[in-house]
């Protein structure tokens, strides 16, 4: 079997590695950036770099059916609108560490979805790969994301943020899967519809709240300048416009369970980047690296 046939699993595992390698970039655009302002840049950008390419490369429209495109855009509100905002509200109420554990909640939770509503069934062997690559992830999220000064902690508020976090990405993975399994619609289209549809729903948000537009507004007047514009930029490129491609690559090639949990493995490349820059990994961090890695062999073993 070649490795076309895993062609899925490749791209998402593919795209936790530009997650893993994009969130130090992140975390030192976040200075400068709240999250609102950050989605919307590297949103804008994105679309703007997938529409180039879609044009150098001639593709034209494509003959899908509208249910295919409300799918895609239903996921893209649901996904990166709804389920972003979420995630970040949790953030800030309850800490990275909950924070984290509550999101690694969206593997199982797309594989039940889909079981109901796509009729994906997996084998004891890949339930079993889903529970060892997320136990090992929640492993290593416990190892090495302590919480940071948070200014009111609110376990219950970020508790219910953080659940809607997690099945708003299960529900967009599912949707999308929907779509890009049943038609001959390209990931890169899909990811066009995704994130437009992403973007509508912060905008109709920031439009709700007109003191929070008129600061992200302020923050994203600093791509003016042409140093930072080109941070923001590669970043957007590896993170959104590669990462979310990649991301619909996964769900157009493997089953939305598979392809969920693969995705969710970007904490495991955050060690060995760590390593590289000078931290420790302790022995804690390396168990739970192995043992995800063995449900990840487990995925791609289960055929």
């Amino acid at each position: 079997m070649g490795l076309t046939a895993f062609r899925g699993e490749l791209a998402a595992l593919a795209a936790a590695l530009i997650w893993a390698i994009a969130s130090i970039a992140f975390t030192k655009l976040g200075r400068r950036l709240s999250p609102m302002a950050l989605n919307l840049s590297k949103g804008l950008i994105s679309i703007g770099l997938i529409l180039l390419t879609l044009g150098l490369s001639g593709s034209g429209l494509p003959a899908v059916s509208g249910s295919a495109v409300w799918l895609l855009g239903l996921s893209g509100a649901i996904g990166i609108g709804l389920g972003d905002t979420a995630y970040f509200a949790s953030l800030n109420s309850i800490g990275a560490r909950r924070g984290l554990l509550l999101e690694s909640l969206a593997p199982p939770l797309t594989a039940l979805l889909a079981l109901v509503f796509l009729q994906e069934r997996l084998s004891g062997a890949a339930w079993l790969g889903i529970g060892l690559t997320v136990g090992g992830v929640a492993w290593v999220i416990v190892e090495r994301s302590p919480d940071l000064a948070i200014g009111h902690y609110r376990p219950l508020r970020g508790l219910a943020f953080g659940l809607i976090a997690a099945l708003s990405q299960a529900s967009g993975a599912v949707l999308s899967r929907a779509a890009l399994s049943t038609t001959d619609i390209s990931p890169l289209w899909g990811t066009l519809i995704r994130l437009v549809a992403g973007l509508l729903v912060l905008l109709l948000w920031l439009a709700w709240r007109p003191p929070q537009f008129v600061s992200v507004g302020k923050e994203v007047g600093q791509l003016r300048s042409p140093r930072f514009l080109g941070i923001v930029a590669a970043t957007a490129f590896a993170s959104t416009f590669l990462g979310i491609w990649l991301q619909q690559t996964a769900l157009k090639f493997a089953p939305a369970g598979i392809a969920q949990s693969l995705l969710a493995t970007s904490p495991l490349f955050v060690i060995p980047i760590a390593v590289a820059l000078g931290d420790r990994a302790s022995f804690r961090a390396v168990l739970g690296v192995l043992v995800a890695i063995a449900g990840i062999w487990l995925l791609f073993w289960r055929g």
